[in-house]
């Protein structure tokens, strides 16, 4: 495995097979704005031991609306691994793909 991306405290976020045909994505860039809103809230009312999302809310403040900050960078994330990993590395003709080890050809 190959990391692409971390943070020092989320950790590993973004990786890649050494060949680039396999790209892993451990967070959510594709969440629409309330949907972690949800999930915390749902959470609480389980009961379950949780911290407020870092950075989520304004002042990490969950009686605010969220501001959605990654939309732009979730979008450029999925547009560059299609660009580069899909569009620019895949032949026209899928025959003359190569099979990844271990799968039928």
């Amino acid at each position: 495995m190959r990391l692409l991306a971390s943070g020092r405290r989320t950790g590993p976020c973004l990786l890649s097979t050494e060949n680039g045909r396999q790209i892993f994505v451990t967070g959510h860039p594709e969440y629409d704005l309330f949907t972690l809103d949800a999930e915390y809230r749902r959470d609480l009312e389980k009961g379950l031991e949780i911290s407020v999302p870092e950075n989520y809310y304004p002042s990490d403040d969950p009686a605010q609306r969220p501001i959605n900050r990654w939309r732009s960078h979730a979008h450029l994330l999925y547009h560059n691994w299609l660009n580069y990993y899909v569009y620019q590395t895949t032949p026209y003709d899928l025959e003359e793909l190569s099979p990844l080890a271990g799968e039928p050809r």
